[in-house]
């Protein structure tokens, strides 16, 4: 098979996977911060067994690797404490589309912290996105339509996508160190942030509840991991970028197949227009076409 194809085919499926993750979290009924840590447990035990497989447990990390990974894996941690946290009061379709606003996050770090050139077409993006954020904002949810809290939902959504983009920005510094060891070291950093506060005392005592934090543990992290860097070292830029849009659209639509929400139509504008952006900013689309260079004069 085509390396290229083969690759698509595993970032579909890793986006594909990682839309239902509001899904799992929702129906396991259980509080963000136990969600989080049984994410980390299983996903742990699953990457621990890959490594190994792979032969990576054999690499030797400097002190200073380790820290950096740890750092990025406690941003990761609360990036997914906060967007678990959003989904039962914003819903899981607002929730994921405030979240796309990830690339502008980045956007700002690198121009805060690298000294990278924010361009004209960066900024229209940036203004298209924000106002998508404001029509979200400013829209009254529909009876049924969020959770308990949409203001609050909103705001944890965007700091889960803060938080994504501080971990990328860490990870930036780990070039060169296998990716599934990265995950292994990111999850193992949960499991120990996250114990002293998990509700290990009472554990849940249906068996559904125990499917849905095991799969997201093993599906959801090792099995995602597992494809998404696969498909990584197969395709260029811009598809990965392309298809990276698979998870916000599945998200959406498992909201509505699965738990019936509709969105306000204002809602449905803002939240196409942040993910329009988003795509816009990740693979270079311009707003307007480049002025063509003034025809030389014949000597």
């Amino acid at each position: 098979m085509d390396n290229t194809l083969r690759g698509t085919i595993e970032m579909t499926a890793a986006m594909a996977i990682l839309g239902t993750i509001g899904w799992f979290v929702v129906l396991s009924g259980q509080p963000a911060i136990d969600v989080v840590f049984w994410r980390c447990a299983f996903g742990a035990v699953t990457l621990l067994v890959i490594c190994a497989a792979m032969g990576l447990l054999r690499s030797r990390l400097s002190p200073r690797v380790m820290a950096i990974a740890a750092l990025g894996g406690a941003a990761i941690v609360i990036n997914w404490l906060l967007l678990f946290s959003a989904f039962p009061r914003a819903s899981i379709s607002i929730a994921t589309a405030v979240y796309n606003t990830q690339p502008f996050m980045l956007v700002g770090f690198g121009a805060l912290f690298f000294s990278e050139r924010l361009t004209l077409a960066k900024f229209a993006w940036l203004a298209t996105a924000f106002a998508g954020m404001l029509l979200i904002v400013e829209a009254s949810p529909d009876a049924g339509a969020a959770g308990t809290d949409y203001s609050t939902g909103i705001a944890m959504a965007l700091g889960a996508a803060f938080f994504w983009a501080v971990a990328a920005v860490v990870t930036k510094k780990l070039k060169g160190t296998p990716p599934h060891l990265i995950a292994l070291i990111q999850v193992c950093v949960g499991v120990v942030m996250l114990a002293p506060f998990a509700n290990l005392s009472h554990l849940p005592a249906d068996s559904w509840s125990w499917v849905m934090l095991a799969t997201l543990g093993i599906v959801h992290t090792g099995l995602m991991y597992i494809l998404m860097y696969g498909a990584i070292q197969k395709l260029p830029t811009y598809l990965q970028g392309s298809l990276s849009f698979i998870y916000p659209v599945v998200a959406i639509l498992v909201d509505v197949g699965a738990f019936g929400h509709r969105l306000h139509p204002a809602q449905v504008i803002g939240a196409a227009a942040i993910l329009v952006a988003a795509a816009g900013m990740n693979l270079g689309w311009t707003l307007w076409r480049p002025k063509a260079p003034a025809p030389q004069a014949v000597k």
